[in-house]
């Protein structure tokens, strides 16, 4: 997904995605969000994603690892906290030809919902979007508990990454010999 070059306008590492995107909303936005989970953070993997705003409502997202986009980018992108999120600001109508893109598109209230788990933040997102996309809705084969059961790579590298917290811990507090290999 080709983007024009943004400014700037918030950086920062957050517990859940809701908090940025309950910022595009309220200062209604135009531009996108790139997210980085946790997992990607630590396992330097390409797991970034990016979700396209048009007066802070969610329009298309795209996970740059899978090269996935639409709701399966969404549930890509969805891991426990925290986060690394940009807010990048573009001129109205600077998005027009990447938002053609029905491939890539979400319903308004899907990053709300999934990444942030916030339904409070869904509706508030659902009723600032435009009429016409209000009533937006992922199909039902389209399941991000199984899309994220069926990626055995992400699954492998969690456990990896929970094993090499463990034998941290267990180094520290002394428990080494009550590991097993």
């Amino acid at each position: 997904m080709r983007l024009p070059r943004g400014d700037l306008v918030r950086s920062r590492v957050v517990g859940s995605p809701a908090t940025a995107l309950a910022a595009a909303l309220d200062d209604r936005v135009t531009g996108y969000l790139v997210l980085e989970p946790q997992d990607a953070l630590l396992l330097g993997d390409d797991g970034s994603g990016v979700v396209t705003l048009d007066a802070g409502v969610p329009v298309l997202a795209y996970h740059v690892g899978t090269d996935r986009g639409g709701p399966e980018a969404i549930a890509d992108l969805t891991a426990p906290g925290p986060y690394s999120v940009e807010l990048y600001a573009v001129p109205a109508g600077s998005l027009d030809v990447a938002h053609e893109s029905v491939d890539l598109r979400v319903p308004p209230q899907l990053p709300a919902e999934r990444l942030a788990a916030d339904p409070a933040l869904a509706d508030r997102t659902r009723e600032a979007a435009p009429a016409h996309r209000r009533e937006e809705t992922v199909p039902d084969d389209e399941d991000p508990l199984a899309a994220f059961l069926a990626d055995e790579e992400r699954i492998a590298a969690i456990q990896a990454e929970a094993e090499q917290e463990a034998a941290r811990r267990a180094e520290e507090w002394g428990l080494t010999d009550a590991l097993e290999e």
